[in-house]
């Protein structure tokens, strides 16, 4: 099976959204966990809501990337591209690749929510299959 990590900074809505998409539908081939730069500590809750309206629960944590530096990855995604934001930098294995997507954290409004989670699943398990061949 192949290892993912996303990253981003608060480690609590979009890596989060990736992790759980991937697992959910591509949990047979690919197993995805999510970290931050900076973590908040919780996992933003309108993100869980609009995961739950397609069928997935989570139950994740924001953590620390620094969990991660000794894991063997495939890949790692960064999720963060907002100006304002710090993208991680990852110093550890696994082929890095940029993927970014607006925070809808910074709006709290539920459509941006969606509209983020709907991009993270086509773009991330486009990328996801792609890697695969």
């Amino acid at each position: 099976m192949k290892k993912v990590l996303f990253l981003c900074t608060g480690n609590s809505c979009r890596s989060q959204m990736a992790d759980a998409i991937v697992n959910a539908r591509m949990g047979d081939t690919w197993h995805a966990v999510s970290a931050g730069t900076k973590p908040v500590g919780y996992v933003h809750p309108e993100a869980l809501a609009v995961l739950k309206e397609i069928g997935i629960h989570h139950e994740g944590h924001s953590k620390l990337a620094e969990e991660f530096k000794s894991v063997d990855f495939d890949l790692v995604v960064t999720v963060c591209d907002s100006a304002a934001e710090e993208c991680p930098v990852w110093l550890g294995m696994g082929k890095k690749v940029h993927c970014g997507f607006s925070d809808p954290a910074l709006t709290d409004d539920l459509d941006d929510f969606r509209k983020v989670r709907d991009e993270i699943g086509r773009v991330i398990l486009a990328l996801l299959e792609a890697y695969e061949n």
